[in-house]
């Protein structure tokens, strides 16, 4: 019983994340959240599964859904504002392994190598997950109702090098791109 109350713990603890604005705007003139910005990177790889009969999508979904956990605690920062890389990753780190405690040690591990594997960048998955993280966000600037002084031109090489590792992620970006430069 206790592992249960242990996941409900957590459960309720990421409820944080529902709270935890984002930088970008919707369409209803209120700040996303950072749970609302995971929900919609994972409908976006499911959408895509079609078209990638070589990425392990169980892996890209739990990728979507833990790679900014550690916001609950830490927030989300904008790209846009210079940080240390490393002093940065460190305390997500710290995050992820707080807001993750009360689950089974199996579990801890699975989603920390899981959380590695996104920041490392290697594998196609994690590829594919940091590439569509930047191109949801920025949909979501294009979508969503800015501030006056938002700066469209900022997006349009935000996270570019992402996407040059596959065709399809790359033709996504040039229609995301196009959206923008329309905005600027």
């Amino acid at each position: 019983m206790e592992e249960y109350a242990n996941i409900i713990s957590f459960i309720q603890e990421i409820e944080r994340l529902k709270d935890t604005e984002r930088t970008a705007w919707t369409s209803e003139r209120r700040r996303e959240s950072t749970a609302e910005h995971s929900w919609r990177l994972a409908m976006f790889m499911m959408a895509l599964e079609d078209y990638f009969q070589d990425i392990n999508f169980n892996r890209v979904l739990k990728m979507a859904l833990l790679h900014d956990l550690g916001e609950a605690y830490t927030g989300d920062v904008s790209a846009k504002v210079q940080v240390d890389h490393d002093n940065k990753l460190q305390t997500e780190k710290e995050a992820f392994i707080k807001i993750t405690e009360s689950l089974s040690e199996s579990a801890q591990c699975r989603w920390m190598a899981l959380w590695a594997e996104y920041n490392e960048g290697q594998t196609k998955e994690a590829r594919m997950v940091k590439a569509l993280d930047k191109i949801e966000t920025i949909i979501q600037h294009n979508q969503g109702v800015n501030p006056s002084d938002f700066d469209y031109h900022f997006n349009l090489a935000y996270g570019k090098e992402h996407a040059s590792f596959d065709p399809v992620i790359e033709s996504i970006r040039e229609l995301v791109d196009r959206d923008t430069r329309m905005n600027c």
